[in-house]
């Protein structure tokens, strides 16, 4: 898949204006090398805004080798395991020594489908953020990788309409569950319930 990569200029602002400018955007994989290369359109994101937010790894300036990478430049990926068994992606937002991210919680798969299938063996393929860091094969290994190139970016996709886009609350939270910083695409199917 090509494209131009989203750059980090992009994700150096306010992080629930990059959630929102996410959307439509393309996360691409080439883990296990080109000819397995994955791809899918971002279509749900939430927004994590920095130590303020106590649904954020890094409240209160938490700072350890897992939130390291939340601390980074403006479009780094920050990769962390969950229950024990997932791994969720996050691009890292705001500026450097600012611990603030989006997670992408879901895509429309486009490329490379059959090698998504046979590494999640079932559907739904990339409706949750787990479940889509199984199918595009996003590991630890990825954690504090630029997203503007190498084995995981996001390229330029089709921005969607203003009233194509949903705002709700977060999901699978506890803290600050009620602040309105989930956002998806109106009507897509691909979109993770909660």
């Amino acid at each position: 898949m090509r494209g131009s990569a989203v750059q980090a200029k992009f994700y150096a602002r306010p992080t629930e204006a990059v959630a929102r400018g996410l959307l439509g955007q393309i996360l691409v994989s080439d883990v296990g090398g080109r000819r397995r290369q994955t791809a899918g359109r971002i279509v749900e994101v939430e927004a994590y805004i920095g130590p303020q937010d106590p649904a954020c790894h890094a409240y209160g300036h938490r700072r350890t080798a897992r939130t390291e990478p939340l601390y980074g430049p403006p479009g780094t990926a920050y990769v962390y395991f969950t229950y024990g068994m997932h791994w969720c992606l996050n691009a890292v937002t705001e500026l450097p020594d600012y611990p603030a991210a989006v997670l992408i919680r879901a895509l429309e798969p486009i490329a490379g489908l059959a090698t998504m299938q046979r590494r999640r063996g079932k559907e739904p393929l990339c409706s949750g953020p787990a479940r889509l860091c199984e199918a595009l094969g996003v590991t630890g290994k990825l954690n504090g990788v630029s997203l503007q190139h190498g084995l995981l970016r996001i390229v330029e996709g089709k921005k969607p309409k203003p009233g194509d886009i949903v705002t709700g609350p977060r999901i699978g939270i506890t803290q600050a569950a009620d602040w309105l910083l989930r956002f998806y695409l109106k009507d897509s199917p691909f979109v993770s319930r909660g």
